[in-house]
């Protein structure tokens, strides 16, 4: 398997991430996986579709295995649920070879990953660093992103 830029950018990426990014960079990677799959589903390319979605379904397992069942709350339960309800639309779509559990996936995945980017933003202007002891996070951030043992 040949390393590519795109490889050695994603994972510099990745490695330099902080956890709150590396859940979006996950949704975006879920996502394009299964942009991936209808379009191998569309072209009739069965191997294709089968990787893609089985990415997408590995992406989504990782998510859910990475929730901080202790301090997630509600959030993380309701959290754990959808990412178990799309894992079992990607089955129903690679088994019925159909767009609609796909195309489903995806819109949930971008509901998440626009309520993910509302997260990271609120949580990304860090206080100076003499500010950074005193003040904790605003709560919804917290809740949020303690979800997360990443």
């Amino acid at each position: 398997m040949s390393h590519t830029g795109h490889d050695a950018y994603l994972e510099g990426r990745v490695l330099s991430a902080d956890p709150l990014e590396l859940v979006g960079l996950l949704y975006g990677g879920a996502s394009a996986a299964v942009r991936q799959a209808r379009r191998s589903l569309a072209d009739g390319d069965i191997g294709g579709r089968s990787r893609a979605i089985a990415n997408a379904y590995d992406i989504l397992a990782e998510l859910a295995g990475s929730l901080d069942r202790a301090r997630g709350g509600e959030i993380g339960e309701r959290l754990l649920s959808l990412y178990d309800y799309m894992q079992r639309r990607l089955i129903e779509a690679n088994l019925e070879q159909a767009d609609s559990p796909l195309s489903e996936v995806l819109g949930l995945l971008a509901t998440l990953s626009e309520a993910w980017e509302g997260v990271h933003a609120q949580a990304a202007p860090a206080p100076p660093a003499a500010e950074a002891w005193d003040a904790p996070p605003p709560a919804d951030v917290e809740s949020a992103t303690h979800a997360w043992s990443l």
